[in-house]
């Protein structure tokens, strides 16, 4: 039995929507007008009337945590704790006494983010979380994922005092008397995390099954997932293992490409040893790229700069790895037939990848890695024009600018900011760009990444745009979450596109972005959304 789908704003890549496509055994079979959709009708096919609705190419969120944001929905939320530090405090209060947590367990949290604070925008210290609770260990974790702040007790129960050494890639801060304020950064964080108690396959399970429902909702249909290195002393085939699951159990609605994570060289090896590389799987579950973390982030002002920042004098941010160590993993993966994505925030770390990718495909030139930058928020334009002649990916996020536009400039300067984020500028150099979230540390509305694109503003727009030589159209906004996400796994051939035998996934949304004020176009629902035409979520 085919469905025939009539009298719609389809959008197959260009501003020339068609009004009509018939789905069959899970892919579309024509794609075209409404007049010629009906001729083709058979016994037994069913006809629905999109009345004028608009309909996208599946959503593919190009870079995002799905366990991570599992866990996200399971612990404290302070996305909305934005007034000040005493918010942040009378949401963990509640958290703690509605959980009934009893002491001595662990409170946790995430989502905070201090520049939105009415006044003093400055990170928790452990004497703000003391306020909360001083025989609960706490720990909460920036909205970038890049430091967390934890409490008194937390320090005297894992034994941490000023005597520590300084992790390398990461840092904690120490008060006047060089004793822990509380604050830990980047590499600093794991020795908070790594004594968090220890998540099975069930758990990840439960996490994905969540999230993937969270995902549909809004029109998602494809994600590229960084899964391996959420928690300490994780088991990677345990996530294997629970996408697989899932799978098998018609439970994985979204089509899963797994950004592998690996910190050290011969846990590599031994990931490409058991068969695993790029492209292994299955249109559900396939194994994407390696994914290394550079860097930190702009404001947590870990991101790694050629220069310091210009609102913090002799601060230059955190380099994860030392130039050997990624010249060494970028070969390993790039010789085992592997694809690599290098998360790249400041333009100190983007010199140190470049340079490790040329010197990676001066061994092995010939192939169309589509290797990427994951971010690329602060570049250079000689950069920018490194990573075209690399014929680089460019995972971007433009939903970032909804913050990142109010301080990007004081955070870098303004010579750095104007060539920075500059989405537009690598697509007319030839770059292939996506789009994505990076939830948790975005909420996963692919619309608002879609509005920041075209509008180079945040939401509520109330600056001017940033760099607004760098704004996408529509077209090309809807195009990096839906076909560039697919290109960017090899994909394009099939799904990521409304087009006659590709994979039939797709949403219905209650507005169109070609029709509604950009300002707007943030607030538009998908109404359904189908994967292999099988509708997995109904508003």
């Amino acid at each position: 039995m085919r469905e025939i789908f009539i009298n719609g704003r389809v959008f197959t890549g260009s501003e020339a929507l068609e009004s009509a496509f018939i789905v069959e055994n899970g892919v579309f079979a024509y794609v075209g007008n409404t007049e010629d959709a009906l001729s083709k009708k058979q016994a037994g096919d069913t006809v629905t009337d999109l009345g004028g609705k608009f309909v996208t190419p599946g959503f593919i969120d190009s870079h995002m945590h799905i366990i991570n944001y599992g866990h996200a929905l399971e612990i404290c939320d302070l996305i909305e704790a934005t007034g000040s530090i005493d918010e942040v405090v009378d949401a963990l209060i509640a958290f703690k006494d509605e959980k009934k947590i009893p002491d001595g367990e662990w409170i946790t949290g995430r989502g905070f983010n201090q520049d939105c604070f009415s006044g003093a925008k400055e990170l928790p210290t452990r004497h703000d979380l003391d306020r909360v609770s001083k025989t609960h260990p706490i720990s909460i974790t920036r909205s970038c994922g890049h430091c967390l702040s934890v409490n008194t007790k937390a320090l005297e129960m894992l034994k941490i005092d000023g005597t520590l050494p300084q992790p390398y890639g990461g840092q904690f801060d120490l008060d006047e008397n060089g004793y822990p304020t509380g604050v830990f950064r980047d590499a600093a964080m794991d020795m908070i995390q790594s004594n968090f108690k220890t998540h099975t396959k069930a758990d990840f399970k439960r996490m994905i099954e969540r999230v993937v429902k969270v995902l549909n909702s809004w029109g998602i249909t494809g994600a590229h997932s960084d899964d391996f290195c959420v928690f300490d002393k994780m088991n990677y085939e345990d996530v294997v293992s629970a996408y697989k699951e899932l799978e098998n159990e018609g439970k994985l609605t979204v089509r899963i490409n797994e950004q592998s994570q690996f910190v050290n060289p011969e846990d590599l090896k031994g990931f490409l040893s058991k068969g695993y590389k790029t492209g292994v799987g299955t249109d559900l579950f396939k194994i994407g790229p390696l994914k290394l973390l550079g860097d930190g982030s702009v404001g947590a002002r870990t991101a790694f700069l050629t220069g310091e920042y210009a609102d913090q004098p002799g601060e230059k941010g955190l380099a994860i790895f030392t130039q050997a160590q990624l010249d060494e993993l970028i070969e390993i993966a790039h010789l085992g037939d592997m694809q690599i994505a290098v998360h790249c925030i400041g333009d100190g770390v983007l010199d140190m990848v470049l340079s490790s990718y040329e010197r990676a495909f001066a061994l092995a030139p010939e192939r169309d890695h589509r290797s990427g930058i994951v971010h690329v928020q602060l570049t250079r334009k000689d950069q920018l024009q490194k990573m075209s002649d690399m014929h680089l990916h460019a995972y971007a996020q433009t939903a970032f600018l909804d913050y990142d536009a109010y301080i990007v400039e004081s955070r870098v300067g303004k010579a750095l900011a104007s060539t920075s984020y500059a989405f537009h500028t690598l697509k007319t150099l030839g770059c292939h760009v996506s789009n994505g979230t990076d939830c948790p540390v975005e909420i996963p509305n692919p619309l608002r990444g879609i509005q920041c694109a075209v509008t180079r503003m945040p939401l509520k727009e109330d600056i001017p745009p940033y760099n607004p030589h760098e704004c996408m159209s529509v077209s090309e906004a809807l195009n990096s979450y839906t076909a560039e996400g697919a290109y960017a796994s090899f994909d394009e051939n099939r799904k990521g596109t409304i087009r006659e035998g590709l994979l039939a996934d797709f949403a219905i949304l209650d507005g169109n972005p070609f029709e509604v004020e950009t300002k707007n176009i943030h607030k538009i629902k998908a109404l359904k959304t189908y994967l292999g035409g099988k509708i997995v979520y109904e508003a």
